[in-house]
């Protein structure tokens, strides 16, 4: 190394994509929502700065770079950042076209001693099964087989051999609701560095599992997966291993060989890693029929928010839509509990996102007060969704950053959140920022799974899951593509065969290896 410090580079290519929904992805969306490189990501991963606009203070990348930055021997070297709100599969452009700027970041950057990407681990992308895979096969063959790499995943990343083979670590979310970004990212900068320096050598082992659902919620601090990621992080505290994971999957994705997986990274002890990797899959496999819980219909819940009067005064309730979640793909554009609450919820202040770009730009030019005939929803899914014909009157109307132009229509006492962008509603800041107050509100509908909770803690009185139809049905999973039987859409008795079959598309290599293979 003829430079003085460590050159440790950084970059993200991250969403969370629906193989269900007809939504494309584009390259407008990335920059609507994260796209920066170089000096400016640098400065957006400061302690006090905004990594990720109206998302999050400290990710992944902050945590990288704010672990580094407490050594005089490192130089952080910002490359690229490309977020996107989940939805649909990317078109084959937008992703050709953000590895087309990751490699070039990496070409400008110079020497570097090391790198770390920050991934999903459930992009989708059209014509490709894989493509984190092909994220780190391109970058492999530019910077070469030998240059340590480390990648970070969403805890509902799916792992495949493709990705296996090109890194030397692999640390996923620890939390659900994940609450661990930046602890992630840190992690992420301790393995590379020490890597760099060769104080340590990461040996992985990984396990595939033919599993898209079991663990009840999933949730890592209740049963029954509270036992594992507790045994996981035990094993990080003595120092038994670098990093231990557990990945619960999208299930939802493209990939034939979606599952859950863990994996195990030890320093230089690969019979350790192995074991531990069985042991924690054992562990996995023995919750497979644990399955979500039942969500109520659209019209008992908003009957057992009727009921809770008291609630709905000290707070508001809050209903997740879980058929239509936009976290987790979805267009937001469900119109079913909208439906319900326009004929039963008269009487509650009520709060309803909903995407419809071509509502708002029939309105968006309206005065204020206009009362009109509109026909709401039923138009980027239509085979999944119903329009509803309303009267309503246009109450307001905001442009603010990640829901582009919005209107908000009044149904009598339903107050619906028309947006041009992304119906991300998961914080009380998405109505805020809509002129909507919601300790005003008596029920408020949200498109989230699990984040949702830690931001309306302080308003939920009551939170009621609902299942309307949508891409985020759990079983509407069962329709796509599998290599092979999953549980719980076949009967599936032992994880060992799909795990043999992955493990064979691909092997894990050791650095050395990896440059051996090439050579």
């Amino acid at each position: 190394m003829s430079h003085q410090k460590l050159r440790l580079a950084f970059a993200r290519i991250n969403q969370e994509t629906n193989a269900l929904s007809p939504v494309k992805t584009t390259l407008a969306d990335f920059r609507a929502v994260h796209h920066f490189a170089g000096d400016e990501l640098l400065a957006m991963c400061a302690p006090k700065a905004m990594e990720v606009p109206s998302m999050f203070k400290n990710a992944e990348l902050s945590g990288f770079v704010q672990e580094l930055q407490r050594h005089d021997d490192v130089e952080p070297v910002p490359l690229l950042s490309a977020w996107a709100t989940p939805s649909g599969p990317l078109t084959r452009e937008c992703f050709d076209t953000l590895c087309d700027e990751l490699l070039a970041a990496l070409s400008a950057a110079g020497p570097l001693d090391g790198l770390y990407l920050c991934l999903h681990g459930a992009m989708g992308v059209d014509g490709l099964e894989d493509p984190e895979g092909e994220i780190l096969r391109r970058v492999r063959a530019q910077v070469g087989a030998a240059l340590p790499m480390v990648i970070t995943y969403d805890l509902h990343g799916n792992l495949t051999g493709d990705v296996a083979e090109h890194v030397d670590a692999l640390i996923a979310y620890a939390t659900n609701p994940h609450r661990d970004h930046r602890t992630c990212g840190a992690r992420a900068a301790r393995i590379l560095r020490d890597t760099v320096a060769k104080r340590l050598r990461p040996t992985t082992a990984w396990r595939s599992l033919p599993m898209l659902l079991g663990g009840g919620a999933t949730l890592d601090f209740w049963a029954p997966l509270r036992s594992i990621f507790a045994r996981m992080r035990k094993l990080e505290r003595q120092g038994e291993v670098l990093s231990a994971s557990l990945l619960t999957c999208h299930p939802w994705n493209q990939n034939p060989e979606t599952g859950w997986s863990v994996v195990v990274v030890t320093d230089g002890d690969q019979a350790k890693a192995e074991r531990l990797a069985d042991e924690l899959a054992e562990a996995a496999w023995a919750t497979r029929h644990r399955l979500p819980p039942t969500f109520l219909t659209a019209e008992d819940a908003v009957a057992r928010a009727r009921g809770a009067r008291l609630r709905r005064k000290l707070g508001a309730v809050v209903l997740s839509d879980a058929s239509d979640v936009v976290s987790a793909g979805a267009p937001g554009e469900n119109t079913e509990l909208l439906r319900v609450l326009v004929e039963q919820g008269q009487g509650m202040l009520c709060y309803v996102p909903l995407r419809d770009p071509a509502v708002v730009a029939q309105l968006w030019d309206k005065p204020l007060g206009t009362k009109m005939r509109v026909s709401l929803g039923g138009k980027l899914d239509p085979a999944r969704s119903r329009p509803l014909v309303v009267e309503a009157e246009l109450k307001s109307k905001t442009q603010a950053h990640g829901v582009d132009r919005a209107l908000v229509l009044g149904i009598g006492t339903v107050r619906v959140c028309v947006v041009e962008g992304v119906a991300l509603a998961m914080r009380p800041a998405f109505f805020s920022t809509l002129g909507l107050d919601p300790w005003k509100a008596d029920l408020i509908v949200v498109k989230n799974f699990f984040p949702f909770r830690m931001f309306f803690l302080p308003l939920s009185r009551l939170t009621l899951y609902v299942r309307t139809s949508g891409v985020t049905d759990f079983d509407a999973a069962f329709q796509l593509r599998f290599a092979g039987p999953v549980h719980p859409r076949d009967r599936v008795d032992d994880w060992r065969e799909a795990n043999q079959r992955r493990h064979q598309r691909s092997l894990w290599f050791e650095p050395a290896a990896r440059e051996a293979n090439a050579a």
